[in-house]
């Protein structure tokens, strides 16, 4: 199994070679906006979820297969929270003891409040958290966490973290209407980052397929908003332009599977970063992988998804390998 894929776009990390240390989904949140869908169980267990050998063998024969330039970033980004697996930071200094390219770590942050995991991502270029709400109810209505990882924890390590790093910090607010794009929970959350000191806050709308079918982006109202409550620190997150680079995979069953399982994506989308299969062939892989339970089609915006079968989606417009009216090729709708 590929546990190194890319590289892929991202929005704030251009080409990214993402790094997945753990299992989908394996993870300390419940986020309602989660575009891997809801966890279940939620884990707060750190352990060596990967062999660390492994993703590190991995990583050589990546950096080894792309030239200068094609790789901006190398990212831990998990099927869930990446701060879960025991060997993050053994794994940032050695990765970083290959290459000059910066190491990112995309983390819900909530672990922070742990010596030895402040420790690990001292190593890293850049980090980027998750700070949603600026207060606790707010952050269990929206981030629904594990009981143990409380919002009092989750500013206490973000800020001992802040403290003694001196790579960039890049919290995220995944902007949900009706939820945080209130001028309410955008003036606790400025209060939030003013005592953080950030170097950016990254402002996220979804955009992919959210856990909860009713979670919406904000209107441009509650965009303009939150830019103007959170001040000149606050960047917008623009949809990520590049390819994704599948050229690790032989197989195109396997290529499919390696990128909806991280990144859940629309059929237009995935099919045009298939385009070095041919489209016929492509058709039959998605028919197929549905068929056998490895793929499905989620159904968010009145949009259609391609994601791995093991990720949760409740509610209307999941599909299942039983529907007798589930897609049977490119021609069924």
């Amino acid at each position: 199994m590929k546990f190194v894929f890319g590289p892929v776009p991202s929005k704030r990390l251009g080409q990214s070679l993402g790094i997945d240390p753990i299992p989908l989904k394996t993870c300390n949140w419940n986020c309602v906006y989660c575009q891997l869908g809801r966890t279940r169980p939620v884990i707060l267990e750190r352990s060596n979820w990967v062999d660390p050998a492994t993703i590190l063998v991995q990583v050589r024969d990546a950096l080894r297969d792309h030239g200068p330039g094609e790789i901006d970033w190398v990212t831990f980004v998990g099927s869930g929270e990446p701060a879960l697996h025991l060997g993050l930071g053994d794994m940032i200094r050695e990765i970083k003891c290959l290459t000059d390219i910066p190491v990112a770590v995309i983390t819900n942050g909530s672990l922070l409040y742990l010596a030895e995991v402040r420790e690990a991502m001292l190593a890293a270029d850049a980090v980027l958290p998750t700070l949603d709400a600026g207060n606790a109810e707010l952050y269990r209505r929206i981030n629904r966490p594990h009981p143990e990882s409380t919002y009092e924890r989750l500013l206490e390590g973000l800020l001992a973290f802040r403290e003694r790093y001196t790579g960039k910090l890049w919290p995220e607010v995944m902007l949900v209407h009706g939820l945080n794009d209130t001028e309410e929970a955008l003036k606790e959350l400025a209060e939030r980052f003013r005592a953080l000191q950030p170097d950016e806050v990254h402002l996220n709308v979804p955009t992919r397929p959210p856990a909860e079918v009713w979670v919406e982006p904000p209107d441009e109202e509650g965009m303009m908003r939150a830019r103007a409550i959170l001040g000149g620190i606050a960047r917008v997150l623009h949809p990520a332009e590049g390819s994704f680079d599948l050229s690790g995979y032989e197989d195109v069953h396997d290529a499919i599977v390696g990128v909806i399982t991280r990144h859940p994506m629309r059929e237009e989308e995935l099919e045009r970063a298939l385009a070095m299969w041919d489209s016929e062939a492509v058709a039959q892989a998605l028919s197929e992988l549905e068929a056998s339970n490895r793929a499905q089609v989620v159904e968010r915006f009145g949009v259609r998804f391609w994601s791995a079968a093991p990720a949760y989606y409740p509610g209307e417009g999941q599909s299942r390998a039983s529907d007798p009216t589930r897609r049977k090729g490119r021609d069924a709708e």
